[in-house]
């Protein structure tokens, strides 16, 4: 290409990417219903644990909660053309995760009652403030759109840009259904690492399917068993609770810790099923030896308590063992532990049928 074409093909790009709509006006989105908290007394509105465990709470964790990871936004628009301006909490990078999954949007739209994949709002490669055009030359119809959150930064402001003409509003539909979620707790993994967009960690994915709202407790290298985060877990009523900690926890930790932690969520909620799924046998562990004896040894530990739990009678207690978790082609993880989106799509269809059992789509 000589330099005169490639000047011709840069002018064809900008004209297709400049809106067709012309000139965006935004508005604030704290008027729009946010999904994914499991609780609302937050020190600002977007993050995930409330202003009363800032001193209680381990300071990883808390650090953690700023994060926005399962945090979602509904809104409608006739908009041709959306856009987002979003500042963001700490302007977080990782070398083995795509921005984003770190600090990105992902937004959605529903069409008869499935929810599909619009675009990505991708972040600046070193700034807190960020603007992007998530969409264009749409056909200005009425839609119900979902946006997600990033999951491994935290979000201080967000504005929506729409057309000029266009109408910006509350969601017509309730959906994704907000009574009674599914709360998953749980390590990095279940934080997102290290999905390439936020609407590809396997809670989201699964709540896509079920369209129900499903709250995101991971906490990077840090579900190890915290009490006051059963005590959280407890008080919000739920569909369904998931226990994924066996990657951070320590054998020592799930011996001491695991059984109360467990006693904090079954005195408030006696009937809720509660799912606790064992460590998965990552890719890495086929070759570390070290790593596999402390996976074994880990498994070994929930497995006993867990078996303990249910001789004492608990009918609404049940076990996920992880062997077929994420195949055996070695070819879901960035890193050998943390998943590739190929990973958390083979873990929401694993746990999928689980779920299945105990709340159906809607």
């Amino acid at each position: 290409m000589n330099i005169r074409q490639g000047v011709l093909v840069s002018a064809v790009w900008l004209l297709w990417t400049i809106p067709a709509s012309g000139q965006l006006k935004y508005q604030s989105a704290d008027a729009f219903p946010l999904y994914g908290k499991i609780a609302e007394q937050t020190e600002t509105r977007y993050e995930r644990l409330p202003a009363a465990l800032r001193e209680i709470s381990r300071p990883p964790v808390w650090a953690l909660g700023k994060n926005t990871a399962g945090l979602f936004l509904r809104f409608r628009t006739n908009s041709t053309t959306i856009g987002l301006k979003w500042t963001l909490y700490e302007n977080s990078t990782m070398s083995h995760m795509a921005l984003t999954g770190i600090k990105g949007f992902d937004l959605y739209c529903l069409e008869n009652g499935v929810w599909h994949f619009v675009n990505v709002a991708q972040p600046a490669a070193n700034a807190m403030d960020n603007a992007a055009t998530v969409v264009s030359r749409m056909d200005g119809s009425e839609k119900e759109m979902m946006l997600y959150f990033p999951l491994y930064d935290g979000v201080t402001a967000l504005q929506i840009g729409v057309d000029s003409a266009a109408t910006l509003a509350l969601p017509a539909l309730s959906a994704p259904a907000h009574e009674k979620p599914v709360i998953f707790y749980g390590t990095s993994v279940l934080q997102g690492g290290c999905a390439s967009r936020p609407g590809m960690v396997h809670t989201s994915i699964l709540s896509r399917r079920f369209n129900r709202e499903f709250i995101n407790l991971g906490f990077s290298g840090n579900g190890q068993l915290d009490y006051e985060i059963a005590e959280l877990i407890a008080a919000r009523e739920a569909a369904l609770i998931v226990l994924d900690f066996v990657a951070n926890a320590s054998v020592q930790q799930m011996q001491e810790k695991l059984e109360k932690f467990y006693s904090l969520i079954r005195e408030k909620q006696p009937h809720t099923p509660i799912l606790i799924v064992e460590g998965r046998r990552f890719s890495l562990v086929k070759y570390n030896h070290e790593l596999q004896r402390e996976v074994e040894a880990k498994n070994k530990t929930v497995r006993e308590i867990f078996d303990r739990l249910k001789a004492r009678g608990d009918a609404n207690i049940e076990f996920i063992p992880s062997e077929h978790m994420i195949g055996a082609d070695g070819e879901a993880t960035v890193d050998g532990i943390h998943f590739t989106d190929l990973g958390f799509m083979r873990i929401a269809d694993y746990l999928e049928p689980y779920i299945k059992k105990y709340i159906t789509e809607r």
